[in-house]
């Protein structure tokens, strides 16, 4: 195993280090970043993705691939022995399956970029298990982050709150603020009460692959750079978590999800619609990177353009019935079949070997917001 010791005593020497792009892991002690700009500068130009801050002395070790075998368990405690002893479990939630490690051990949390090949500055979710543990996270709970709690946990909304010291930064991709969601899917709420502390999970693929709604899904992507998959049933929403950041006086909806804006203002009205203006600090995952993409292409399509796009190589998803000549059709009941659905069709047109995914467009209210929301950065 090579070793190689790089030391950057000065923030202006970063753009004087060139490292290759290898596998690594970090260690050493580090100070935050002065600013966003700098955090997501040094993670992409170094590729390392593991470093959340500005380091006075790192030791990248270049390693092999991966040889561990992963474990398949249907038992949540046998899986959440593994979050005790640092290892890294997917776990199914009713949004997607996550891949989650203890929020307070930053070596683990490293495992979760390293076998997503996540990038870094990409911040994560602490998933809890009951209001006790959100105590243990958030610095601060906003009044309007206490009513979304009140009204929606546990469910599929993640809060974005200041965090306590104790949460590395490794876990909030150098910010101080930390996304916080209860689920309720029965299997998570069981695993997340048997691991005893708040648990940071992304969706549980290789980064920019659609995420994974079943265990097999998992599977297909990280089998041999993970150590547990906590099999379950196929989830029930099939999108992400709703997203909104109430460390400020307003809350601002950042992602969209099957909890929409019309819902969240119900509950406080002055909730913002989704902010993306440039250069704003990215404070929920799935805002900066190409996310939720198959290897096939994926255009959208309004209902009276499928028809001109007919071939053996294509696919289509959507609400309308098409004519015959698609090699895969989806043919969806509901928006809510429709998403549920999507990411799973993505994968299932990969193992076919299409070429092209046609995705019909629909209204952008409810979870159809949410729906146009992945489709859109499937399709960049």
């Amino acid at each position: 195993m090579a070793r190689a010791i790089v030391r950057l005593p000065k923030l202006r020497q970063l753009e004087n280090i060139k490292i290759r792009n290898e596998s690594f892991s970090l260690t050493g002690e580090a100070s935050s970043f002065v600013n966003d700009a700098l955090r997501r500068r040094f993670c992409s130009d170094y590729d390392l993705a593991h470093t959340m801050s500005v380091p006075a002395s790192v030791t990248i070790t270049r390693r092999a691939g991966y040889s561990m075998q992963t474990k398949i368990t249907t038992d949540p405690i046998e899986a959440a022995a593994h979050i005790m002893r640092g290892d890294i479990v997917a776990f199914p939630t009713e949004t997607v399956y996550g891949l989650g490690a203890n929020v307070f051990d930053a070596a683990a949390v490293a495992k979760i970029f390293k076998a997503k090949r996540r990038p870094a500055d990409n911040p994560l979710i602490a998933h809890v298990a009951s209001r006790e543990q959100i105590d243990l996270l958030a610095a601060e709970i906003t009044e309007s982050a206490e009513n979304f709690i009140n009204a929606f946990f546990p469910g599929p909304l993640t809060v974005v709150v200041r965090k306590v010291e104790a949460v590395p930064l490794i876990a909030t991709a150098g910010l101080d603020t930390i996304g916080i969601r209860m689920p309720a899917f029965k299997v998570a709420s069981e695993f997340l009460s048997a691991c005893g502390v708040p648990v940071v999970a992304p969706s549980a693929n290789l980064s920019g692959r659609p995420s994974p709604t079943t265990w097999e899904a998992v599977l297909e992507d990280l089998n041999g750079r993970i150590d547990c998959i906590l099999k379950g049933e196929p989830t029930e929403i099939g999108l992400e978590s709703a997203v909104v950041d109430c460390s400020s006086e307003i809350p601002v909806l950042l992602r969209a999800g099957s909890v929409s804006l019309e819902q969240l203002r119900e509950v406080v009205p002055g909730t913002r619609g989704i902010s993306t203006g440039f250069g704003d600090v990215a404070r929920s995952p799935g805002l900066l990177h190409k996310h939720y993409s198959p290897r096939a292409g994926v255009v959208l399509l309004g209902g009276d353009e499928i028809s001109d796009q007919i071939s053996e190589q294509t696919a289509f998803i959507g609400l309308s019935k098409v004519p015959d000549g698609f090699a895969l059709v989806k043919q969806c009941d509901s928006v809510e079949q429709y998403a549920h659905s999507l990411f799973e069709f993505f994968r299932e047109c990969d193992r076919a070997g299409i070429a092209v995914i046609y995705c019909e467009k629909v209204q952008e209210t409810g979870l159809g917001a949410a729906l146009m929301d992945r489709l859109r950065r499937a399709a960049e």
